[in-house]
């Protein structure tokens, strides 16, 4: 009993360690960058990054984890003020299915485009998983970090949703396992498989967004 007691209170304070990482409002990035990378899968986050393209923060975006049946022509008939940038200054990443994927083909189109720097959009929760696979993949790069706030985290406290607080613990554990996995990666070791995300689905098929920080 005194074992199990001492596990769970490591599991709840890391827990909470782990929700002061989560930053409770969205803040334009400090700096420019070389390009912009957005991670899909949650509410706002392309039509976040297509604005901060749009304003001149990075050269290029690229969007990385589009699902396979969607293109250009989707995005635009959600986000039809961006046909611009869609056109001359947009990437799309169909390749990536899960956060270590999206850190893999993130690498491939910098090293591609020579950038040095990138800022990356994701959800607040996200982020130091996203942070923990990209930095891994990529410890050569300035990773500039845009955690993007859903209007669900707007309009009630997590504590008060079910949802909320199933989806905070389960991107714990994601982050734990991810954590574990890259530090024995960087001892030779590779004995934990990667915990897949939720089937990447665009945002913009989902319901219309205009380009504007939400």
């Amino acid at each position: 009993m005194r074992c199990l007691a001492v596990v769970m209170l490591v599991v709840l304070g890391g827990f909470v360690w782990f929700l002061t990482l989560l930053r409770s409002d969205e803040q334009k990035p400090p700096r420019n960058a070389d390009g912009i990378v957005v991670l899909t899968g949650g509410s706002s986050r392309v039509s976040d990054a297509l604005e901060l393209l749009s304003v001149g923060y990075g050269k290029r975006l690229l969007i990385s984890g589009v699902h396979r049946a969607n293109g250009f022509n989707d995005i635009g008939r959600s986000l039809p003020d961006t046909q611009k940038l869609l056109a001359c200054c947009v990437d799309l990443d169909r390749s990536a299915v899960n956060t270590r994927s999206n850190a893999t083909e993130t690498r491939r189109w910098a090293t591609e485009r020579g950038f040095k720097s990138l800022i990356v959009v994701t959800s607040n929760y996200h982020v130091p998983r996203a942070a923990v696979e990209l930095t891994h993949a990529m410890p050569d790069i300035d990773l500039i970090w845009y955690p993007v706030i859903g209007e669900k985290w707007r309009d009630e406290p997590w504590w008060s949703s079910g949802a909320a607080l199933r989806l905070l613990l389960s991107e714990y554990v994601k982050y734990v396992v991810a954590e574990v996995r890259v530090r024995l990666e960087d001892r030779g070791l590779e004995l934990i498989p990667d915990i897949e995300d939720q089937p990447v689905a665009s945002e913009m098929v989902r319901k219309p967004a205009k380009v504007s920080t939400n």
